[in-house]
């Protein structure tokens, strides 16, 4: 099993063990006296990535823009183990939870912005980031990592979580995930792939590095 990052611990919840972040509770996950909080692999895509012990090169501590953010499930795990959080989403409605889930941790930014935009909120991001974690259900989701792309550094890594039915609802999720590593090696070395139907069906998880 992969290292997973400082920040983030193994922890028993209902006689089970569990990835854990510490911080305020966002989803009504269980939370232990020490402040631990289980992070669901089966309502987060970085969570599963994790669970299923992909290398995704975090180590705690990272800058992070976070692509699809909604009401802040998963950023707000990464957010308890980050640095500064980015969370772009382009709907008003989740944006408003997660400004609630901002309000517990200095470190996280919401945006209510189009990923799909990166010029309109590059005055607000930082460049050099360690990570972009994409998450969002859109058709052209290589052109969203590609788009995004200016703000990694040269060593940093893109964390996506493709979703086969959200590019096309009748073709073979297989030819999906095949064209959109094709067209994301444009400006991507891929690292590591893995399906996440263990939690989230027709998924595809993708640790990837600028060129």
């Amino acid at each position: 099993m992969t290292d997973i990052p400082e920040g983030v611990e193994r922890r028993a919840f209902d006689g089970r063990e569990r990835l854990a972040t510490r911080g305020e509770t966002v989803y009504g996950e269980p939370r232990d006296e020490e402040g631990w909080r289980a992070w669901d692999a089966g309502r987060s895509k970085l969570g599963a990535m994790l669970e299923l012990g992909m290398d995704t090169g975090l180590v705690g501590g990272e800058s992070v823009l976070y692509l699809g953010a909604a009401s802040g499930t998963t950023v707000s795990h990464v957010a308890d183990f980050a640095g500064p959080t980015y969370a772009v989403e382009f709907a008003a409605r989740p944006v408003r939870d997660l400004l609630g889930v901002a309000e517990d941790r200095e470190n996280l930014f919401p945006l209510l912005k189009d990923a799909r935009k990166p010029e309109t909120y590059a005055h607000v991001v930082e460049s050099d980031l360690d990570c972009i974690v994409q998450d969002v259900a859109t058709r052209g989701q290589a052109d969203v990592a590609v788009r995004n792309r200016r703000f990694l550094g040269d060593d940093g890594r893109l964390l996506a979580a493709v979703k086969a039915r959200s590019e096309d609802v009748v073709a073979d999720p297989e030819d999906v995930f095949e064209a959109f590593l094709e067209d994301l090696r444009e400006s991507y070395e891929v690292l590591e792939t893995e399906r996440l139907d263990r939690f989230h069906e027709d998924h595809l998880g993708v640790v990837a590095r600028p060129k």
